[in-house]
Formats: structure tokens, C-alpha cells, sequence
């Protein structure tokens, strides 16, 4: 059972993101942030970028938190001046790629199918970029266990390359699945779930509020990007997730189960550069039906959309399991 505060600061981050996306979608479209649901009829336009809301739950929750273990339980020694140290770090490393993810949100190409983008070359540059919180304070451990060699000590190497490289990494790997309502938000919630179970259980508690307190806002997120969706994650979401979960794996060292839960990813990175990148996870629409657009699978997603037999529903039902797979292999591994 989680302590009390624990439990707060979760409720605080579901309850301010929830009260926050009425607002946020009204705004979005009232600026004209909208793209067209690509597997709906007549293509309806939908707000984009609900990282905004989930950042607004996580700031929330994360600041209760600080607030309890410095006023009211300031024996606890849960929130030491170094954790404290981490904690803001990983705070403005998530907040930083957030605010690019939106900005890159903002580039709505005038046909509203998607989001123009940022630059390829201006992407890793910028997310660099949000990894300097994270490397300055030298978060995480330099040792690691590599696999087949045993415990390595990486050194300065750690801060300086492997940080930014996992938080490159992650930040844009998250964003690979796109265009199914509710699969960023679904996948995300399943995967921080575990982590955030298995960072507690080991007693990683930075990890593990970093994990709830970001579950809690997704979790109220989900619910209006569920199908059919009434506002898209988006880059700001994506990248969100991303960084949360390179906080989670340097902070929390438990760099093997992030990368075991982010395996999907993986698979889903060498199938896109399969199609050199430019192949589309979307397909057509047929008798309310989803259908890939190519004769050979460059996306997870193609292969339960090779004929017109799935729903977008289902779809997202069989990516949630597999995902689900590799969440509780870390239990195992």
C-alpha cells in the first residue's frame, strides 16, 4: 500500500489534468490546433497536443509531493537534498521536451492532415538539449551491468553521452506510434503502471512517483483520447513520455526494464526503417474496417491491418497486449 501522501499527490495529478482538458480542447480549437482523425468518415477535424494537460496533472501531483515531505513529513527520508536535486531535474528535462513537442505540434500543415514538424536536424538538437538538467547533476549511476560482458563502469562516459543519448532516444521512440485514438495514452499507461510498480517495490521512490504521479494524468488524459477521440496526443505528449521514461530508467537505475518495456519500440523503429521512414502507420478506412496502405508491414500496427478485418478499437487492443507482454516480463527478467 502506498503511504498517504503518496496517494494525494496521485489523486492531485488526475484531478487537475481531468479538470483541465474541457478547457484545453476548447482552447486548442479555438486557435485553430486541429488535425483530421485520419480513420474516421468525413475525416473530422480533432485538437492536437493533450501533452499540455498531462504535463499540468504531473506538475501538480510532483509538487504536492515536495510540499508533504518538506512541511508536514520532514523526518520521512524519502526526500533527501539529493533526491530533492534529481527530482527538480527530471522536472525541467520533462518540461523542456514538452515545450518542444508542442512547438512542433504548433506547425499544423494548412491541409490539417498532420503536424508539419519541426526540421529533421533541428528534432535531436533541441532534445539534446532538455537532457542538460539530467547530465549537469550527474544523475543515475555510472556502473551498469551489460549483458554477456557484466558490471561496467562507463564513468564521465555516463552524464556525458549516455544520458543524452537515452533521453534522445526515448523522447522520439515514443513518438513512433501515432494515429490510433488512444494507443500513445494506452501504451503509456500500461508501462508506467509496471514501472512505476517495480521502481516502488525496489525502493526507488523518485522513479516511482515520477512513474504515478504521470500514470495518474495520463490516466484522466485517456479518457477523452480514447476512441472516438476528442483531442490527440501529439508531440508534446509523446516527448513527455519519452523523457519520463529516461528519468525513470537514470534516476531509478533501472535502465533493463525501461528498455525491456520499451522492446515495442524497438520493433516498431526497425520496421519503420524498413520503409526508409517514410511509410505511414495510418491506413484507409473500409466499411468502418482499418486497411494498411502498403503490401508489406513497415509498422506493428500493419499487421492486423494486411486486410480489412480489424476496427481501430481492436487494433489498439492487440497493441495493448502486446505491450502488456513486456511490462510484466520485467517481473520475470
Amino acid at each position: 500500500m502506498l503511504p498517504i501522501p503518496f496517494l494525494i499527490s496521485i489523486f492531485l495529478a488526475f484531478f487537475a489534468s481531468f479538470l483541465s482538458l474541457p478547457w484545453l480542447i476548447r482552447y486548442l480549437r479555438r486557435i485553430g490546433l486541429t488535425v483530421k482523425d485520419q480513420h474516421k468518415e468525413g475525416f473530422p477535424l480533432v485538437p492536437l497536443s493533450g501533452g499540455i494537460s498531462v504535463f499540468i496533472g504531473f506538475m501538480a501531483g510532483i509538487m504536492s509531493f515536495i510540499f508533504f515531505f518538506t512541511f508536514l513529513f520532514p523526518n520521512e527520508t524519502w526526500l533527501t537534498s539529493s533526491s530533492l536535486t534529481l527530482l527538480f531535474a527530471s522536472i525541467l528535462t520533462i518540461f523542456i521536451i514538452m515545450f518542444i513537442g508542442f512547438i512542433d505540434d504548433l506547425l499544423i500543415t494548412k491541409s490539417h492532415i498532420a503536424s508539419a514538424g519541426l526540421r529533421q536536424w533541428q528534432k535531436p538538437l533541441l532534445t539534446l538539449i532538455a537532457a542538460i538538467p539530467l547530465m549537469v547533476v550527474n544523475a543515475g549511476t555510472s556502473h551498469l551491468l551489460v549483458p554477456f560482458v557484466g558490471r561496467v563502469e562507463f564513468g564521465l562516459i555516463y552524464p556525458l553521452l549516455l544520458v543524452p543519448l537515452g533521453v534522445l532516444g526515448a523522447a522520439n521512440m515514443v513518438n513512433l506510434f501515432a494515429g490510433f485514438n488512444g494507443l500513445e495514452s494506452g501504451l503509456g499507461i500500461i508501462y508506467l503502471t509496471s514501472l512505476g510498480s517495480y521502481a516502488y517495490f525496489h525502493g526507488r521512490i523518485i522513479a516511482a512517483i515520477i512513474a504515478f504521479v504521470t500514470l495518474a494524468a495520463l490516466l484522466a488524459f485517456y479518457f477523452f483520447n480514447r476512441y472516438p477521440a476528442k483531442i490527440l496526443p501529439g508531440d508534446s505528449l509523446t516527448y513527455l513520455l519519452g523523457a519520463v521514461l529516461a528519468s525513470i530508467a537514470i534516476i531509478g537505475n533501472l535502465e533493463k526494464a525501461t528498455l525491456i518495456v520499451s522492446i515495442p519500440f524497438f520493433l516498431e523503429f526497425f520496421l519503420k526503417l524498413r520503409g526508409k521512414f517514410q511509410k505511414k502507420t495510418v491506413g484507409t478506412l473500409q466499411d468502418g474496417k482499418i486497411v494498411s496502405r502498403y503490401d508489406h508491414v513497415y509498422s506493428l500496427p500493419h499487421f492486423f491491418m494486411r486486410k480489412p478485418q480489424y476496427t481501430e478499437r481492436q487494433i489498439v487492443s492487440f497493441m495493448f497486449l502486446i505491450e502488456l507482454v513486456f511490462a510484466l516480463l520485467i517481473w520475470v527478467v
